[in-house]
């Protein structure tokens, strides 16, 4: 798949999905939880950080523990990439150090993540991965997925929470038949340690989030799709919720010759009735095409728990980019009901 093609000109998915007559779809850094105490994501305050008289020692409450987690650093070096309506997409390379892994990554932070109000506050994370080969782009960053204006409108509606969005590459090259799967294959740059360590350890080091995984979600298109599922099954440590959206199950790149036991220890289609994660996620397909709709559904039913996975199927909807465009209100409301928003220690 080739990068950044124009709507009009969408390009093919991966193999697996040849069946189908779809195709794929295509701020700043700030200067330094499903509770039910969280306020909402709309007209959350700042934390009172009033002084309290300090109780007697023989008295006192033990320490409450700390909400937010705040940047450790080192801060990366963000360039914009482009500006939109609610703040700009910023860019850098990230070299991983647990990896080995250098490659692109694109941020985006929500309006109150800078307002004075929010300044006690750790934000919820949302990475997304995108349809095709990923290589040197991601079309979430496009404006033709314009998920960032939709979730900011959404919060304004109080209908979603307010996600620092992560962007990364998923690939080194634009050779589909030679893509990495979002996993370490043997004898191939570990894609998948980049991805489940490093890029969570770049967003904990430049922004404020939360403990613990209830503020992380995963969500992805097309081979998008397959990545987030199976990061989220593999990582439930990380990720307590995934959309794939319109996806397939099967890895399927040419470089898994001669490793097969591997191979299918990377397989969502193989994880889903396996992997014992505990983690929610919501599969949706494109009403509009019979074989994506059998391939998807066939999947959800093999969900055993602890997994949980919820089912949309999109009326008439087509593999493509302006549908995937469709699904954005529908999923970050959904992202909302089953990730923690923000939250202070006030």
């Amino acid at each position: 798949m080739q990068p950044q093609q124009p709507q009009s000109q969408p390009t093919r998915t991966r193999a697996v999905l040849a069946g189908i007559t779809a195709l794929a779809l295509s701020a700043a850094l700030a200067a330094c939880s499903s509770g039910g105490g969280t306020k909402p994501a709309a007209d959350a305050q700042g934390a009172d950080n009033s002084a309290t008289s300090a109780a007697p020692a023989a008295s006192s409450a033990p320490p409450k523990d700390s909400k937010v987690v705040m940047p450790t650093g080192p801060a990366a070096n963000l360039t914009k990439a482009r500006d939109t309506k609610v703040g700009p997409i910023m860019m850098t390379t990230l070299a991983g150090k647990k990896s080995g892994v250098s490659a692109k990554v694109w941020v985006w932070v929500p309006p109150q993540y800078n307002d004075p109000k929010y300044a006690n506050y750790g934000f919820p994370v949302l990475t997304l991965y995108a349809g095709g080969q990923s290589n040197g782009y991601n079309t979430w960053t496009d404006n033709q997925l314009p998920i960032q204006e939709i979730d900011a409108q959404l919060v304004k509606e109080q209908k979603a929470h307010p996600f620092i969005m992560i962007m990364p590459v998923q690939n080194l090259t634009s050779d589909e038949k030679r893509a990495f799967d979002c996993s370490d294959i043997p004898g191939q740059p570990k894609m998948g340690t980049w991805m489940s360590e490093d890029i969570p350890d770049f967003v904990r080091a430049n922004f404020r989030t939360l403990k613990g995984r209830d503020s992380w979600g995963v969500m992805g298109a097309s081979t998008g799709a397959f990545c987030s599922a199976k990061l989220a099954m593999q990582h439930p440590d990380i990720y307590k919720a995934a959309v794939p959206i319109d996806g397939y199950w099967d890895p399927d790149s040419l470089l898994w010759k001669g490793h097969e036991a591997e191979r299918l220890a990377n397989s969502p289609g193989k994880l889903i009735s396996t992997s014992k994660a505990d983690v929610k996620m919501l599969a949706t397909s494109g009403g509009g095409n019979a074989y994506e709709v059998n391939l998807v559904k066939s999947w959800v039913a093999k969900a055993v728990a602890p997994t949980s996975v919820e089912y949309y199927q999109q009326p008439g909807g087509q593999h493509l980019t302006k549908d995937f465009e469709k699904m954005i209100p529908m999923t970050l409301e959904w992202l909302t009901k089953n990730l923690a928003g923000p939250e202070s220690d006030g």
